[in-house]
């Protein structure tokens, strides 16, 4: 066999692994959309959390002396609220999200709030509690000892903290009692929810669906909405058709961006921004001001008096202005770098952006937040 024949081989192959290969921009349907109905749903209880080394509440929070009263009714124990004390006791809210298509025995995180006068709640121990969703209905109840990413500390004069004491976690804390009905088999249309509403990505996801599956009928509805008909064969086994479809790739389309923190001094630039010819030339200016005082002081056995003299040096240096040409077809990355190389801080660099932007010379959108 020849080297020309080997080489010919070669490039085939490469041009073939090359036509196979899935586009670097395409993204998985899963990471740009939803399914509509499939959806976390948030339940929350009021509980209370004991075996707190001093931290719980006062006695002056009502509720949780009279919750602490309740509970101990209900244990055929009769106390009165106002003999109480729960400085070992802390009232709590807790929320968690309860993800779709759980069932009832499936254990979910949970999240434990402090809402009384209680300084932490590290080392209690969450007594049940009854999660309900926004219908009244209790989807999941809560127990076990709290994870805490702090800790709080104080002394008669000082105290010392770290994060947040008053807020806990129980990894798997809640168990799921009641599954949120979902209708899901059986349907005749799906309907697909964008990230980012945006009229390109939904006309391609819509293509997209079209090609993969050439007996559904796939249209977008607006920006965010795109409407699948679900094909015959898939109807008793829709699980199927929803993974088939969040693995389909799609490149996403954006309206350029230029996004400015000016609290922080950061500056995103997105990859569909594009500029005008325009020429930048931008200087820096810096003032230093320094204060000191002079003592004069008379000499030994004289008549004089002590004086303090301030004394101030101010020195001002301006930079060179440098003048950078920015043409037309200049893509946003060689801008970036070619501003970098002339000593542009990125507090400068929101600045020319703006000036740019003022120009007519960005076409995109300009965000400050």
């Amino acid at each position: 066999m020849s080297f020309r024949t080997l080489a010919a081989g070669a490039v085939m192959g490469l041009a073939a692994l090359l036509a196979a290969a899935p586009d670097a921009r395409a993204i998985r349907l899963k990471e740009l959309a939803t399914f509509e109905g499939v959806r976390v749903n948030q339940i929350i209880g009021y509980g209370l959390v004991v075996g707190l080394n001093g931290t719980g509440d006062k006695d002056q929070t009502g509720f949780t002396r009279q919750s602490l009263s309740n509970l101990l009714k209900r244990m055929d124990v009769t106390v009165a609220p106002s003999a109480l004390k729960v400085k070992n006791v802390a009232a709590v809210m807790v929320t968690a999200d309860l993800p779709p298509f759980v069932k009832p025995g499936t254990k979910i995180d949970i999240l434990v709030s402090s809402m009384g006068d209680s300084t932490s709640l590290q080392g209690g121990t969450l007594l049940i509690t009854a999660l309900r969703g926004m219908d009244s209905q209790v989807y999941a109840m809560a127990q076990g000892p709290l994870s805490v990413g702090g800790f709080a500390i104080t002394g008669a004069a000082a105290s010392v903290q770290r994060n947040h004491p008053t807020v806990g976690r129980i990894v798997q804390g809640a168990t799921v009692e009641r599954e949120v009905p979902i209708r899901w088999q059986g349907k005749e249309t799906l309907t697909v929810k964008l990230g980012q509403p945006d009229f390109t990505t939904a006309a391609r996801v819509a293509e997209a669906v079209n090609q993969a599956f050439p007996g559904g009928a796939s249209r977008p509805l607006d920006a965010s909405t795109i409407e699948i008909r679900v094909p015959e064969n898939y109807r008793d086994n829709l699980a199927i058709l929803v993974a088939e479809l969040e693995n389909l790739q799609v490149e996403p389309d954006a309206v350029g961006k230029v996004i400015i923190d000016e609290r922080t001094g950061t500056v995103v630039v997105g990859e569909n921004v594009k500029l005008s010819t325009v020429a930048v030339a931008h200087g820096s200016l810096s003032v230093q001001i320094r204060e000191g005082y002079d003592v004069n002081q008379p000499g030994p056995f004289g008549s004089g008096e002590t004086t303090v003299t301030p004394q101030t040096d101010v020195n001002v240096e301006e930079g060179a202005d440098q003048v950078l040409l920015i043409e037309r077809s200049t893509n946003i990355n060689d801008v970036v770098k070619a501003l970098n190389a002339i000593g542009v801080t990125p507090r400068d660099l929101i600045m020319i952006f703006q000036a740019i932007k003022a120009a007519g010379a960005l076409h995109g959108e300009l965000e400050i937040i």
